[in-house]
């Protein structure tokens, strides 16, 4: 629909909140509203006023994954778009420089489990369920594929490709795919608790540590302690980096710039 609005970003506690707006097909990844929540993400990362961001759904549910009424009847360049438009919207998350949690209420299936799977943290209710379904509907999530591996390993990202079984909660948190199970009710304080407590850190020394994380990953121990020296190096020049030291020195609490 022309002029549908597909998410809101608000202001919570100095936290950015972009919530996903389309709970009656289950919060579904259409290409506009990824496009969207990109532009957002990116537009908060730029003027780093927020510390965190907090990605949640409206409604009952996550995300239930790709808009499927656009995934039939289309030619390869219109898949190629709105797969496009995915891997542009998790990269964003990587990208932007504060620390992104997703806050998982109801089901979070395929592009929607990919979502949970690129923030950097994540807080579910003791209600969410996670899965990676493709695969029953003749197309198998390998996209999701891509950041669920890295949050919780091959075998068990495997068994949730190959099966399309949903997982719960409590499981999701002991596979390592959320940092936290916790009442419904409660969900919001969780994750604004966990926002201001990374939020007593300087801005742009948890940048700097979020690049980095995402920088040594995938290298060989070798080749990651060659990179992160370099960047404790060029930390430990930054202002922030004195004051720090300083304030724990001198027993007071840090004063940040900017």
């Amino acid at each position: 629909m022309i002029g549908e609005r597909l998410t809101s970003l608000e202001r919570v506690e100095g936290v950015a909140v972009l919530t996903m707006q389309r709970p009656q097909r289950r919060n579904a990844l259409s290409l506009a509203m990824m496009r969207e929540m990109t532009e957002q993400l990116l537009a908060v990362g730029a003027e780093r006023k927020a510390r965190t961001i907090v990605i949640a759904g409206e409604g009952l549910a996550f995300s239930a994954g790709h808009d499927l009424t656009e995934l039939r009847g289309r030619d390869a360049q219109a898949y190629r778009e709105i797969f496009d438009a995915c891997v542009a919207l998790m990269e964003a998350i990587r990208t932007v420089p504060q620390p992104v949690i997703a806050e998982v209420e109801g089901i979070a299936t395929a592009a929607g489990c990919q979502l949970v799977a690129a923030c950097d943290l994540a807080i579910a209710s003791e209600e969410a369920t996670f899965a990676t379904p493709g695969v029953r509907i003749g197309l198998f999530c390998s996209t999701p594929m891509v950041a669920l591996t890295r949050a919780i390993g091959r075998k068990r990202a495997m068994e949730m490709l190959l099966t399309g079984e949903p997982i719960d909660a409590a499981t999701a948190c002991a596979w390592g795919l959320v940092n936290r199970v916790v009442p419904r009710a409660r969900l919001r304080e969780t994750v604004l608790a966990l926002c201001r407590r990374i939020g007593e850190a300087s801005g742009l020394v948890v940048g700097i540590g979020k690049e980095a994380f995402y920088r040594q990953i995938s290298r060989d121990d070798s080749d990651a302690y060659a990179y992160t020296k370099g960047v404790m190096t060029r930390n430990a020049l930054e202002d922030a980096a004195q004051e720090g030291i300083s304030a724990f020195l001198e027993k007071r609490q840090p004063r940040w710039k900017g």
